[in-house]
């Protein structure tokens, strides 16, 4: 026997009896379906949305969405971080970020609505909401955080699933991915407080800018 090291799972893999080995995994499988199911309802949910508010309003409240279900090895280190056991229940009991879907919105207004909208349907339920854009890190990171529970039709039962959903403007997120591909390289700096007060100024500059373009379009709306 040895660790199944390439999928990161505390799983024994039995070299002798490999169908032991994949009903070992079932449940984590079975999981990560479930995960997947979520996501898509999210999804489905809030191109619907879009699609009524650029027919009613003639313009989408959201340029792009991205969907992404967590690596293994990445849950594995997120549970070793909270000095949890690997197992299916700590999974779905204390991580709530397995399934992720990011927006990515024109203007911050849009955030609003659009999270507004997708929290008051019937079969929706809010966990948590953490609004960094009117509150920003420490580090200028802004964007809109949401923790919903969405239930998820099998053909067996009916399962509530948590889905971590972002709201972002386009120019938060592209603050937030050079800020992500940055700080290994501020880690090996002398002075690396010297990058983050620069990062910080680029992201304030970046929030005045979301405004002022949201503040145009209003005009000509109006």
């Amino acid at each position: 026997m040895n660790k199944a090291t390439d999928m990161g799972l505390e799983v024994l893999v039995n070299t002798e009896n490999p169908e032991q080995t994949l009903k070992d995994m079932q449940p984590f499988i079975d999981l990560m379906m479930n995960y997947e199911c979520a996501l898509m309802e999210i999804e489905t949910k809030l191109k619907i949305l879009n699609t009524e508010f650029t027919l009613r309003h003639n313009r989408n409240p959201f340029e792009s969405i991205k969907c992404r279900v967590k690596q293994p090895i990445s849950i594995i280190r997120k549970l070793q971080k909270k000095g949890l056991d690997i197992t299916i229940e700590n999974i779905e009991n204390n991580l709530t970020d397995i399934a992720g879907v990011r927006v990515i919105c024109s203007f911050p207004e849009d955030i609003y609505t659009l999270s507004d909208l997708l929290s008051k349907q019937d079969d929706i339920k809010v966990v948590t909401v953490k609004d960094y854009i009117r509150n920003p890190k420490k580090n200028g990171y802004r964007s809109l955080h949401l923790i919903v529970s969405v239930p998820i039709y099998l053909s067996d039962e009916t399962k509530q699933m948590n889905v971590e959903v972002q709201f972002r403007t386009i120019a938060m997120d592209f603050w937030a991915s050079l800020d992500h591909k940055l700080k290994y390289k501020k880690d090996n700096l002398k002075h690396p407080e010297i990058i983050e007060q620069e990062l910080k100024k680029c992201a304030d500059t970046i929030s005045a800018l979301d405004y002022k373009m949201q503040e145009i379009r209003n005009m000509l709306e109006d």
